[in-house]
């Protein structure tokens, strides 16, 4: 709901550092594996309740995924690409959520696995359009520029975010955080199951 906004204010600033990445002859590929290797330390530091540190890490993980994207679109965005950057993606978003689980097993499991749980409904419902999409050559009119149909929601990357800083910020309150997550994700796999549906009833 908030990506496209993000963008516009992000874009300028990545742009200029995605060119002297370019001249440096770094991949876009390099850096999606960068980002997601520093993204998965968090689970760690997290786990261990260093949650500043946590925060930090997650933070250039997304600093990284922004990044790629202009790397790869100075040079040619490829397939792989766009393979590599969805699916560590949503490996990290579901680390951070069991590293919570693991710093307080007692109080964040349970809220945890719902999280988890309903980051299926999100992640299969935009998956499993993309791929249709695709063999229907359909386009994304708000995101032009990725390398696959993105079908837009109540969370998206900017909400995921803000709710995975949030847990950060404050980790006793990561439960009723990660509940208000839970249902803004089961809405959005509603809307998604049902527009998607009806995008694609003619076909």
């Amino acid at each position: 709901m908030l990506d496209r906004r993000a963008l516009k204010i992000i874009k300028p600033t990545l742009a200029t550092a995605a060119r002297s990445f370019h001249r440096a002859n770094i991949k876009a590929d390099h850096i999606t594996v960068t980002g997601f290797a520093i993204g998965m330390l968090a689970l760690p530091a997290i786990a261990l309740e260093y949650y500043a540190l946590g925060a930090m890490l997650i933070l250039l993980n997304r600093l990284c995924d922004g990044l790629d994207g202009e790397v790869a679109r100075l040079s040619r965005a490829t397939n792989r690409g766009a393979y590599l950057d969805i699916v560590l993606d949503f490996i990290f978003y579901s680390a951070i959520v069991f590293a919570f689980a693991l710093a307080n097993p007692s109080t964040n499991a349970l809220p945890a696995a719902a999280l988890i749980f309903s980051f299926m409904g999100t992640g299969s419902s935009f998956l499993a359009f993309a791929i249709l999409a695709e063999r229907l050559q359909l386009s994304s009119m708000h995101y032009p520029n990725k390398g696959f149909y993105y079908l837009n929601g109540i969370t998206e990357g900017t909400e995921t975010i803000l709710f995975l800083l949030s847990f950060c910020l404050f980790p006793s309150w990561f439960a009723p955080l990660a509940w208000v997550f839970f249902t803004l994700c089961v809405i959005t796999t509603i809307t998604r199951v049902i527009g998607g549906a009806h995008t694609l009833k003619h076909d």
